[in-house]
């Protein structure tokens, strides 16, 4: 999953399955045994990158003490699965008929409005922001930058997704990474 999820990263959702099973380890042939055409894998790691990402915003709800810190842990954790960078690209293969997806995505939703209202009732989080515009906020700061390795564009998205954080806060500015 994790050699799919960074080939789809680095060149896009019509990336050679042989160059992902390259990339995985394994022969070609079974990858094809185990998903028999793209959209299968297409689907596998976009029900599993849902999943993740809902399972780390109902985590971060649970244990940060504030929040407005399990906002930041949430973002973050999205940035850093390059949540951005692989939805858009999956979503234009993917079955919107299908009824898992349509679960995953839809408890991934209902995760991160639950995010936003707590932080809004702590008084921690503007009230005029709303799960939307943290989902968007995260598309882009997520999207690699073209002529960037990974790890510089990963330090630029984190430095701009604490900038955002300031801007989203009613409360105290956090130390921002160096530029």
């Amino acid at each position: 999953m994790v050699a799919a999820c960074e080939a789809f990263i680095e060149h896009g959702a019509g990336v050679p399955l042989d160059e992902i099973a390259r990339r995985a380890g394994i022969g070609n042939a079974t990858l094809y045994r185990h998903f028999g055409n793209r959209q299968d894998l297409i689907r596998t790691v976009t029900l599993s990158l849902l999943s993740h990402t809902a399972n780390q915003a109902e985590a971060s709800l649970a244990t940060e003490p504030s929040p407005f810190e399990a906002v930041r842990r949430f973002m973050h954790h999205a940035v850093n699965e390059y949540f951005g960078a692989l939805c858009p690209m999956l979503a234009d293969y993917s079955d919107t008929r299908d009824h898992e997806l349509y679960r995953a995505r839809s408890r991934l939703e209902a995760l991160v409005s639950n995010l936003v209202e707590a932080a809004q009732r702590s008084g921690t989080l503007r009230a005029d922001v709303n799960a939307s515009d943290l989902t968007a906020a995260v598309a882009q700061l997520a999207r690699p930058l073209p002529g960037t390795g990974l790890e510089r564009n990963d330090h630029f998205a984190h430095r701009h997704l604490e900038l955002l954080l300031d801007g989203l806060s009613t409360c105290r500015p956090s130390s921002c990474p160096a530029p």
